[in-house]
Formats: structure tokens, C-alpha cells, sequence
């Protein structure tokens, strides 16, 4: 949320089924089309030091937006509580919101139900649920390499917030010494989805350099929330991991709630 202090919470679970099948590149497979990869960040930086990768195939997931403003939906809950009402694999965080607590603070919206209608300034639009035959089931749409009111007409759900990655694969996040847990949501060079999450405060545009070096094969990414509401839930194969933010002044703090959100991406497995 902007304008929100930002607050240190870490937590995190992960419970043992059957053991996980392997997966190349740092990740372990949970289900058919869910994979989960923990890797090192950069160093000298308080908490665990890890990015956590939830990778989703979307020919095997749906991606669906929920919205506490949506009449069907009620109030605000954790990432965790969002996947387990919707019966989905994994939810992060869609955006940061106001001061109401419900309205992002950019374009939100599904078929159904508008969240907010108004197209900021941020340059990143997730774009999900196609209305047409033959389009990919979600696409990242840089507002600087295409046509925004083009691109979505085929798309009944758009998420738009802060860029991260460009479509050229540039770290086009202006460097700062702030520091902050950050979600995030990209997309990779097979269209697959990832969900990204990092705990401990790096500086943004750091943990973007970081992002791109690792063997993600990243094509684009953008900031969804920063601080303690950031926020990843993952579930399959028997194991389950949550993951929250921290504040700023206090990254180590042993604080395990998860913050109640009103906006989650979730994946939700197809029939």
C-alpha cells in the first residue's frame, strides 16, 4: 500500500509431504505446472537473504483476480486466506491500494467487476482471462512498446502497477537507497508466470539487477507491493509456504502475521 510505514514480517512454512520432484534451475516441482525455487540474493542485507520463485504454467493454471470490493468477496484477507476461499495453488498480492482499503491504486479490473477505472501513470499492465481464441492466456504489456487500449481489448482482467523489468529486459527501476520486502509478479520466455517475493530489504532496483542475473529467463516484472503487506502463498504436493514482508526499520523482527490484504492474483488450477 503507498503512504503505508513498512513493517518486518517474515513468515514462513513449509511442511513435508512426499518428497517434491526435481525441477531444473533451482526449482522443485510441487504439482504438474507448479514449481517453487529459493535463491540467494544479494549479499549483506538483514533477514534470510533469499527470493523466493513460485513458477506457474498457464496451461495448467488460470490466473483470477480478487477484489474484498467485489460484492462476492467481503473483506480483506491474507494471502493465504484468499487462495484457501478461491480454491487456488498460489496468491500474491495485486497492486498497492489506498487509503480505503479496497481501491487499488491503479487499473483493476475483471469481467465482472471494476476495481478502479483509472489508468495511472505506471507503464505495466498484467493482462489475463482472454476473451478471444488463440491469445496467450496471460502477457505483460509494456505501455512504452504497445498499445495499451489495444492490448487489453482481448482481455477481460488488467492489473497495472509499477514496472520493473521493461519488454527489452532493462532494469528500468530508478536506483535509490531505500530499502524494502518486495512482491512481485513477471512472466518468463515460455509465458509462464512468476511470483516473486523478497523478504529481506534489498534496495528495489538492486533486487532487480538480481532477478535478472538468476536463471529465471525473466522477460518482464513488475512491483505489486512492498514492505510488511507483501506477501506469496504457495500450495501442492503436500507442502505449503508463506511468505510476508518486513518493516523497514526492523527486517529482522520475529513477526509472523501475515497482513490482511483486499487485492490478490491468484492461480487457480483448470478443470
Amino acid at each position: 500500500m503507498r503512504g503505508m510505514p513498512a513493517l518486518a514480517l517474515a513468515a514462513l512454512l513449509a511442511l513435508a509431504g512426499a518428497a517434491p520432484s526435481a525441477a531444473p534451475a533451482g526449482f522443485q516441482a510441487l504439482e504438474p505446472g507448479l514449481e517453487l525455487g529459493h535463491f540467494d540474493g544479494p549479499p549483506g542485507v538483514a533477514g534470510d537473504g533469499k527470493i523466493v520463485v513460485v513458477r506457474i504454467d498457464p496451461a495448467r493454471f488460470e490466473l483470477r483476480l480478487l477484489n474484498a470490493s467485489a460484492p462476492a468477496h467481503g473483506g480483506l484477507l491474507t494471502a493465504r486466506a484468499w487462495a484457501e476461499r478461491a480454491g487456488a495453488s498460489a496468491a500474491i498480492n495485486a497492486s498497492m491500494y489506498q487509503e480505503d482499503f479496497r481501491t487499488s491504486v491503479s487499473l483493476m479490473r475483471t469481467r465482472e467487476h471494476v476495481n478502479q477505472r483509472r489508468v495511472s501513470r505506471d507503464r505495466t499492465v498484467l493482462a489475463f482471462d482472454p476473451l478471444e481464441r488463440g491469445l496467450p492466456a496471460v502477457r505483460m504489456i509494456d505501455r512504452d512498446c504497445e498499445d495499451l487500449d489495444g492490448a487489453l481489448r482481448g482481455y477481460g482482467a488488467a492489473v497495472q502497477s509499477i514496472r520493473m523489468i521493461s519488454c527489452q529486459r532493462k532494469n528500468v527501476w530508478a536506483p535509490s537507497a531505500r530499502r524494502t520486502s518486495a512482491a512481485a509478479v513477471g512472466v518468463d520466455g515460455k509465458g509462464r508466470v512468476l511470483f516473486i517475493h523478497a523478504r529481506s530489504p534489498w534496495p528495489v532496483h538492486e533486487l532487480v539487477n538480481a532477478l535478472l542475473a538468476l536463471p529465471l529467463d525473466l522477460r518482464q516484472a513488475m512491483y505489486v507491493e512492498g514492505g510488511p503487506e507483501a506477501q506469496l502463498f504457495v500450495r501442492g504436493g503436500g507442502r505449503e509456504l508463506e511468505r510476508v514482508g518486513a518493516f523497514e526499520a526492523a527486517p529482522a523482527a520475529d513477526n509472523r502475521d501475515a497482513w490482511p490484504v483486499p487485492n490478490v492474483i491468484a492461480a487457480v488450477r483448470r478443470r
